[in-house]
């Protein structure tokens, strides 16, 4: 039982950094008024459903199935990722290189597919360690839990929120520079 409490709190750390990494995604969009564009908020949509699966090991206990829906949303944001550190690798003269601000000489994408890969292996190296499965009752959530979890369900309203505002039901702008509906 106490080592299926430690990697409840495991897990929750793991949601609370991918959930960190999402809201300094919104840092970005709402302080240095960098749009998020398209394959920037499928990113989005992977660190949150990875964090989701690590939530759900928090909130229903521990199964191998939440471990691989992290994995799965993890190597969906990956490919994301993947797909657009290839659209922005090779300069095209006389156009900016990358798209929005680099953070620490690299671009937010290129970040995002590493905390992907990082995540991937992490998750996998989790469940490596068979102990946890034995004791799957569910238990209350501490305070450190429940603060993550609705830390990671605001940050995915918010996103529904923000995505809408800035798309309205239409495909989002390659190139967004302004809310639809504000």
């Amino acid at each position: 039982m106490k080592g299926t409490g430690k990697m409840r709190n495991v897990n929750a750390i793991g949601a609370f950094g991918l959930g960190a990494v999402v809201t300094g995604a919104y840092i970005f969009q709402f302080v240095l008024h960098e749009l998020p564009c398209p394959l920037c908020l499928l990113q989005r949509i992977g660190m949150l459903g990875a964090a989701f699966g690590l939530l759900m090991n928090v909130r229903f206990g521990l199964r191998p199935a939440h471990y691989a829906m992290a994995i799965l949303s993890a190597l969906f944001g990956a490919a994301v990722s993947i797909r657009q550190v290839l659209l922005h690798i090779v300069p095209v003269a006389g156009q900016p290189t990358g798209y929005g601000s680099p953070v620490l000489g690299l671009h937010v994408y290129t970040w995002a597919l590493l905390i992907f890969i990082v995540t991937v292996i992490v998750v996998a190296c989790l469940m490596l360690y068979n102990r946890q499965f034995r004791d799957s009752r569910v238990m209350p959530l501490t305070g450190f839990q429940q603060f993550v979890f609705w830390f990671i369900i605001v940050l995915a309203v918010a996103n529904a929120i923000t995505t809408f505002l800035q798309c309205g039901i239409m495909p989002c702008p390659d190139n967004p520079v302004e809310y639809k509906l504000l």
